[in-house]
Order: C-alpha cells, then structure tokens, then sequence
C-alpha cells in the first residue's frame, strides 16, 4: 500500500471514530436533558430556535456561537456591507457542489476537541423538526462535506436520536449520491457512515 493510501486510511478511520463518539455525546446529552427537564425532548416541545439554549447546557461547549456566528448566512459584499446568503461558505455537498446552511441557523457550537453542532429547529401549529448535524473535526479542518465529516442526525417523534438516511427519517440513503447536484446530497449518508464498513474507502473525490 503506498504512502499516500495509508496516510487517506487513517484519516478516514479518525473521521468514522469521531463520528461514533459524536453520536455518543449526544445521545448522552439528550438523556442526562430529558432526565432533569422531566419529559421528552422531542419536536413541538420547543419553539422554534428554542431548543439550542436548552441543549448546550449538558455540552462541553468551548464556544457558543450563538444561532449562526460560526457559519453564518451573511457574506461581506465588495462595498463592505454584510448581505443575507443561503449558500454556505464552509461546507460542501458530499459530490463536493454548493451547498446552503438554511438547516444550521437555530444554534451553533464548538466543543472542547473543536468538533461542532448546528442545529435546525423550526416548529409550527405543535409539530416541527429537530435536526442535529455535527462536523466531527471541526469546522477549520477539510473536507467540510457533508458525508465526509460532517453527519446529520434527528430527534423522532418519539424523542429518539436517529442517524439520517435510517428509515422513517426526513432524508433517505438517496440523499447520499456521489453524483447528485442536491444542495442537501449527502445529508441522509449518516446512517450508512455507521454501519457500512466500507463506506469510509468509497468516499467521492
């Protein structure tokens, strides 16, 4: 195996730890949440970017990056001003195309080992959407793509953390194509990263 191969195995390997221990942080948070706010979080329990403050309380959040601080849905125009954007200036698609932060705007944070959370949480009329999406090494370290090493996950009706891309959730393995040009591909990859072996080797370019 050359230097290069070996060099791509290791990183892939970190990036699928990472994603195993990320998952683990948060379910823990969710339950050690649940347990002292007594009762479920789960969508329609919170009002819209409601739920972010709550969270990052059972977090080793190193910096709050408040709703949208971090990754911000402005840009600085060639006049100086900041204009609104929906296009992210991080992060790509997992076939590497644009992709917009409209999903990582109700609350952001760095952990203590530069890992990050964005949330999505919009309620309507009791019902809603909870999605936590982590980059797993950090939003300063490549590839930023969604797939790669940043993952999806949502918080069911049920109050159960599911990975994207596993059944009954928002987004299914489809949303994982390496040749989609979805500003969203890559999304529901979540649950394929954890539990095909070989997902990590096959990564698109």
């Amino acid at each position: 195996m050359t230097l290069p191969a070996v060099v791509l195995n290791t990183q892939n390997r970190a990036l699928y730890t990472q994603l195993q221990k990320s998952y683990s942080v948060l379910q823990n948070a969710l339950q050690q949440m649940n347990y002292e706010q007594g009762f479920v979080a789960k969508p329609g329990a919170y009002g819209t970017s409601e739920f972010y403050p709550v969270f990052k309380k059972y977090l080793m959040i190193a910096k709050d990056c408040n709703y949208s601080d971090c990754e911000s849905k402005y840009e600085t125009a060639e006049d100086g001003s900041q204009q609104w954007t929906n296009i992210s200036s991080n992060y790509k698609t997992y076939s590497n195309k644009q992709t917009n932060n409209n999903l990582f705007d109700d609350g952001q944070g760095i952990f203590l080992d530069g890992s990050m959370i964005l949330i999505q949480n919009e309620t309507s009329n009791g019902s809603g959407s909870i999605l936590i999406t982590v980059d797993v090494n950090g939003i300063k370290k490549k590839p930023n793509r969604w797939g790669h090493d940043l993952f999806t996950f949502q918080i069911m009706d049920n109050g159960k953390l599911m990975p994207m891309g596993a059944k009954g959730t928002s987004y299914s393995e489809a949303s994982c194509s390496p040749s989609s040009a979805s500003t969203l591909n890559g999304i529901g990859c979540t649950y394929k990263a954890l539990t095909d072996k070989d997902f990590f080797k096959n990564l698109p370019k």
